[in-house]
């Protein structure tokens, strides 16, 4: 099992349908995500969408749970893997009841280790919407590489915003 001293992490699976819900349809959640799921029935396209990662073998996510209540907070992994150029986007997002308890900063670098030894990345890459304050004060803390920012990059609720792009090279974590 992949688990740090207070967390555990479980690949997803149909069952999780409703703690994806739960997350990803709180708009404070899905603030700076591409997607946003305002029913349980809307929520199976994301459901799909991890079995296709897994599938199509160009990611993997789990479930991050408490050890302790055996709870689930949130939910981390890869997409968009490169085999050929051995790198991935990472994502994480977890529910508004475990925001500020630092469980990223101990999950993380279990995700790091995953990541570069299980799926043999090279780089992995964090993209974030530049307003995204919280979330680059979060990358800050776990050894990210600011590397720039994607000026208009996308279009959002019909709007142009900017990403700035962070990385994690495997020479600098191992």
């Amino acid at each position: 099992m992949n688990e740090t001293q207070n967390y555990f992490l479980k690949e997803i699976e149909d069952s999780d349908i409703e703690n994806i819900y739960r997350g990803l349809s709180d708009p404070e959640i899905t603030r700076y995500y591409d997607v946003h799921y305002p029913t349980l029935e809307a929520t199976k396209e994301q459901m799909e969408w991890y079995k296709n990662l897994r599938k199509n073998k160009t990611g993997l996510w789990w479930g991050i749970y408490d050890k302790k209540h055996q709870q689930f907070c949130g939910a981390g992994g890869f997409n968009d893997w490169d085999r050929k150029h051995k790198r991935a986007e990472i994502g994480f997002w977890l529910l508004k009841e475990y925001w500020g308890k630092g469980i990223l900063k101990e999950v993380m670098p279990l995700l790091f280790e995953m990541g570069f030894t299980q799926l043999d990345l090279r780089r992995i890459e964090g993209y974030v919407v530049s307003d995204n304050s919280k979330c680059k004060r979060a990358l800050g803390k776990i050894n990210f590489t600011y590397e720039g920012t994607m000026r208009d990059y996308e279009v959002k609720n019909n709007e142009t915003i900017s990403l700035d792009i962070y990385s994690v090279l495997k020479s600098e974590w191992i």
